[in-house]
């Protein structure tokens, strides 16, 4: 294995691993989404059958809406469907002209504002939308395209707190019933040479899984655009990495690829955690979020995963996971190692790009009308990340329960429950967090405002 992968000591303050075995734990287990390495291996197996068009509409059109739907659009290519967009939404008016150039979408089909997206899902014919707007607004927009009956492909994460989570998970509920088709964008599962190393790890190559690691370790801060807007909440949604209700903070935004790749090997999540961080680099600029996090996460058999992540300037840095097993161990992107070093299995075929394949895969369920629904694989990770982010805001280890009914919602009331109704004004800033000064399971909770300019 490369740097990456080698083993990281890590205080356990938890209790041992028991002995119940992987393959027990992942007995009855959904642990992976149907019908996908199927259409991995075979992208076009539908060409002869590609007669409905795809009518996309994205909504959210910022660098990954935007990069999102040239995914579908290749992808459309690539099964041989007529695959459109045909209407652009966004919070900002620039944004969505901008998008509506790109995609040549009419004028009358680009809409901004709060309320873009309700706009542009009832356009006639759309049968397939984007979500790819900041991730605070995912519990909403999912929801309502579900209601709304459209297959759909939303970008990760799909919520940042317990509020938002239980609305995804309903909503999933409800995509089952309708038989929507939904793709997220936690794309190593859409490449087969994930596919192909995590099958062997769950038929036991590698024996029983003891321990994981997961990185998401940057050599460089993430990005700042400063105060942009005229209203507070402007400002924050315009700089919407940087605050927990938008973004969910660096651990969820960005590291719940890592720690979904852990929960599709163990078949299913953590079930409690505890880690910590700090705010460094980002210092006095705005917003709340830390730019470092440490977590210890324990499955139910007992099997742990050390979690890194980070967005500070430094020399060493890794995106990448790491399996350990009773009989070896594995690089779960395309290797696996027995005990002594002996190379058991390396993927060598062409890696085909998983963020054209998710599409693609979505696009054949929709066509085929064979199941393919990831809401709830990504709302779990999702919720892992949140846990993990609260274990370390808090200072105290959170179980699975504890997160998953958690009351406290840290974005504006109506983004809960109709945001399109939403308007520019005020909104909370708060104080980057301290553990011991903030816990959101405290009754009231505990979460310190930063004073207003």
């Amino acid at each position: 294995m490369n740097e990456s992968t080698k083993h990281h000591d890590s205080q356990n303050p938890m209790k041992e691993p028991s002995p119940i075995s992987r393959r027990q734990f992942l007995k009855g287990a959904s642990v992976a989404t149907a019908g996908t390495v199927a259409a991995v291996q075979f992208p076009s197996v539908v060409h002869a059958q590609a007669k409905q068009p795809m009518n996309a509409v994205i909504i959210g059109v910022g660098g990954r809406g935007s990069g999102a739907g040239g995914n579908f659009l290749e992808a459309g290519k690539t099964v041989g469907v007529d695959a459109k967009i045909v209407a652009v939404a966004d919070i900002f008016p620039s944004q969505a002209r901008g998008a509506g150039a790109r995609f040549n979408v009419p004028d009358d089909k680009c809409f901004s504002g709060f309320d873009a997206y309700r706009r542009a899902l009832e356009v006639p014919g759309v049968n397939y939308a984007v979500l790819a707007t900041p991730p605070g607004f995912r519990p909403a927009h999912f929801k309502a395209c579900v209601e709304a009956g459209k297959n759909i492909f939303t970008e990760k994460p799909v919520a940042v707190d317990g509020p938002g989570a239980r609305i995804m998970y309903e909503a999933y509920e409800l995509a089952k019933k309708k038989g929507l088709k939904v793709a997220a964008g936690t794309q190593r599962r859409h490449e087969a040479n994930y596919n192909e190393t995590i099958k062997r790890i769950q038929d036991g190559m590698i024996g029983d899984i003891v321990t994981l690691r997961a990185y998401w370790v940057n050599g460089g801060p993430i990005w700042h655009r400063g105060e942009r807007g005229e209203t507070a909440l402007e400002k924050q949604v315009s700089n919407w990495y940087h605050y927990i209700w938008l973004s969910g903070d660096h651990i969820t935004e960005q590291h719940v690829h890592n720690l979904d790749v852990c929960n599709w090997i163990m078949g299913g999540h953590p079930v409690k955690c505890w880690g910590q961080g700090s705010r460094q680099q980002l210092g006095s600029k705005s917003g709340e979020i830390w730019d470092n996090f440490d977590v210890e996460f324990e499955y139910a058999n007992g099997a742990r995963m050390f979690s890194y992540c980070g967005q500070i300037k430094r020399n060493w840095a890794s995106v990448s996971e790491a399996v350990h097993g009773s009989n070896g161990s594995a690089n779960p992107a395309n290797t696996i190692l027995s005990r002594s070093g002996k190379t058991l299995f390396r993927f060598r075929e062409k890696f085909v790009s998983g963020y054209v394949q998710e599409h693609v895969d979505l696009i054949n369920a929709i066509l085929t009308d064979t199941e393919l629904n990831e809401a709830k694989n990504v709302t779990d990770s999702t919720l892992t990340s949140i846990m993990g982010r609260e274990a370390a805001y808090s200072g105290s280890a959170v179980e699975w329960d504890a997160i998953l009914n958690s009351k406290f919602a840290y974005g504006p009331e109506q983004v809960y429950t109709d945001s399109s109704k939403m308007q520019w004004g005020d909104f909370r800033t708060l104080l980057p967090p301290m553990p011991s000064a903030h816990d959101i399971f405290k009754d009231p909770p505990v979460v310190p405002v930063a004073a207003q300019a």
